[in-house]
């Protein structure tokens, strides 16, 4: 379950912190655009670029918007939301922790207790893999830790699917691992902590597979390797779990946060007569630019018709 009072401890943390990457990336980025480049979903349509081969009319392969993995997001974003609504507790943690506290007296009752406990964290790993998992998120933190350092959006960012897959950034956990959370460090030491201890590739191999037990509120990894040093983990108390559950649940929320900011931040921008330009890197590094037109009245973005 969610609570609500450790939600807040690390949610003041963190947010504070997303308000420092925010004016870093401002900062730092090497054009004007990527920020919001980044939560409009700058992508590379190989649709449109087979297309073009086929016909006459000639269509910029380079588009903005949800694509299939934002709307794979919003899919997601739904259960977690509603995951959210129906499952705080108000109370403070530690009261809870003393419900569930051995007494022989109460076994009956803690016994109750713990089994409703293992069955919301069992809908809580799926959560914690839908988010680790997700296209989206992968990309947003990619893209932030490549404008944070100064290095202009990748527009052809793709995920790896098989071993096969030559064109591709790279597989899932090595863009978090290394591309992201190492890359990050320098510029915010605290995010690449955060991700260090809420993402784990042993703990999200044991979710992704089932390869896991629960017992008396330990939950046994069960792909424990003795001389693996990637699977050291033997378990987790569900006390630890949630640590791991909430840093990610706050991660989640402060991507939110931010993508809303950066949307404020340019739309003011737009309405105060400021123009609105976006760089578009291709293949060969060649560069090119377009302008955006901000629609007050339902709040998006589109070209500028010139």
């Amino acid at each position: 379950m969610i609570f609500s009072d450790m939600f807040q401890k690390y949610s003041k943390v963190l947010h504070k912190e997303f308000q420092n990457i925010f004016e870093k990336c401002l900062i730092n980025q090497s054009h004007s655009g990527n920020l919001l480049l980044c939560f409009l979903n700058g992508f590379y349509s190989e649709i449109v670029a087979n297309k073009n081969s086929q016909n006459c009319e000639k269509l910029s392969p380079y588009c903005f918007g949800p694509n299939w993995e934002g709307y794979s997001e919003q899919t997601h974003y739904d259960f977690i939301n509603l995951y959210r609504r129906y499952f705080c507790c108000n109370a403070p943690s530690k009261e809870y922790l003393k419900q569930v506290k051995y007494s022989p007296e109460r076994i009956e009752i803690i016994n109750k207790l713990s089994s409703d406990e293992g069955l919301t964290i069992q809908v809580e790993m799926l959560i914690y893999l839908k988010f680790w998992e997700m296209d989206m998120v992968i990309k947003k933190l990619y893209e932030l830790t490549r404008i944070i350092n100064g290095e202009d959006y990748d527009w052809h960012f793709k995920i790896a699917e098989s071993n096969r897959d030559d064109k591709a950034t790279g597989k899932r956990q090595d863009i978090i691992r290394i591309l992201i959370r190492k890359r990050i460090k320098e510029k915010s030491p605290l995010l690449s902590k955060w991700i260090i201890q809420s993402y784990n590739t042993q703990i999200r191999n044991s979710i992704a597979h089932s390869n896991f037990s629960i017992h008396n509120r330990f939950i046994q990894l069960n792909n424990y390797i003795e001389k693996d040093p990637e699977s050291q983990i033997f378990g987790i108390t569900f006390d630890e779990w949630y640590k791991i559950f909430h840093k990610t649940l706050v991660l989640h929320n402060e991507l939110i946060w931010l993508k809303n900011r950066v949307f404020e931040h340019y739309a003011q921008k737009y309405l105060q007569g400021e123009i609105i330009e976006i760089q578009i890197t291709e293949i060969e590094e060649k560069k090119r630019y377009g302008q955006l037109e901000y629609r007050k009245e339902v709040k998006d973005w589109v070209w500028k018709n010139n």
